[in-house]
């Protein structure tokens, strides 16, 4: 080996050919990598507009009912005004009659049990839809910075390097999780709202809080089945929030169950699974076979 190809090793230069390879190489990578991380961060940015601007108006119309349900945790000064005044006139006819009045003792307002229900539901529901609007704009504020940060003119090699670094920091520090967090708040705001309409309900009129609680029941036998529709029928298009962690639970008890009857299933082995993508995999050998199967056929 000439001096000058040692000289060339020793400093790391490389022939120009192959540089000039290795930059439509990683051309190439980038260029992907962009398309997908930009896809990606502008789907969160679009979900998160709608979700503020659905956050704003519920939270806007939740305020308008607190602002009336809160008054029945305090005593009314209209009831206490009227009392009052029974208590004067009493005292008149009692002196009018020459006869002695006793002063009634004072009454501790306590406000009703569905009043107490009523306004924490309530007041749990504006917090929960306000955090969501608070993380949800945070989370464009992060979306941004993302691709400000990605968006460098650079060498290929650079630029890779830095979508690499950037895209393993969304997934080491689970900002997919974030995202999912976001509507799970918003929808738990939704269902003790109407909790909490019915406990406002219930003391004016049994009948209407039926109906309320009827709305109610009937969201959650919709909801429920859209949350775990997709445990027997894996390419239903159907999810809520709460449909990853009804995942990871099914998921736990499944390897629990194959852990137990390991000894019956020889040869079986499950793969270990991450996400609800690699769930839409074949469970059991059969499905593996037939998937294998309808691979090979012309």
């Amino acid at each position: 080996m000439s001096d000058a190809e040692k000289g060339d090793i020793a400093t790391g230069a490389m022939d120009p050919s192959e540089e000039a390879a290795a930059s439509k190489l990683w051309a190439v990578y980038v260029s992907e990598a962009e398309k997908y991380d930009r896809s990606l961060v502008e789907s969160w940015k679009s979900d998160m507009e709608g979700m503020l601007i659905f956050a704003g108006l519920f939270s806007a119309s939740l305020t308008a009912f607190i602002i009336e349900s809160y008054k029945t945790l305090i005593l009314d000064s209209g009831d206490s005004t009227v009392q009052l005044l029974t208590q004067i006139s009493r005292q008149l006819a009692s002196a009018t009659n020459g006869s002695n009045f006793q002063t009634p003792a004072p009454t501790h307002f306590t406000p009703s049990t569905s009043a107490v229900i009523c306004n924490a539901l309530w007041f749990i529901s504006l917090g929960l839809s306000l955090t969501c609007a608070l993380i949800a704009t945070l989370l464009e504020q992060w979306a941004r910075d993302f691709l400000h940060r990605a968006d460098m003119r650079s060498a290929p090699v650079v630029r890779a390097r830095i979508f690499s670094y950037l895209y393993y920091g969304l997934k080491r520090f689970k900002m997919h999780t974030v995202v999912d967090i976001i509507p799970l708040l918003l929808h738990a705001s939704i269902f003790f709202f109407f909790s909490g309409l019915v406990a406002f309900l219930l003391p004016v009129d049994v009948r209407i809080a039926v109906v309320a609680a009827a709305l109610l029941v009937g969201v959650v036998a919709i909801y429920l089945p859209l949350t775990v529709l997709f445990l027997w029928h894996l390419d239903c298009p159907y999810r809520t929030p709460l449909s990853v962690a009804v995942w990871r639970i099914s998921e736990f008890l499944h390897t629990l169950w194959i852990r137990r009857h390991k000894s019956n299933d020889v040869g079986f082995n499950t793969p270990s699974r991450t996400t609800m993508v690699e769930a839409c995999r074949p469970r059991r050998w059969r499905d593996r076979l037939h998937a294998s199967l309808v691979i090979i056929e012309p």
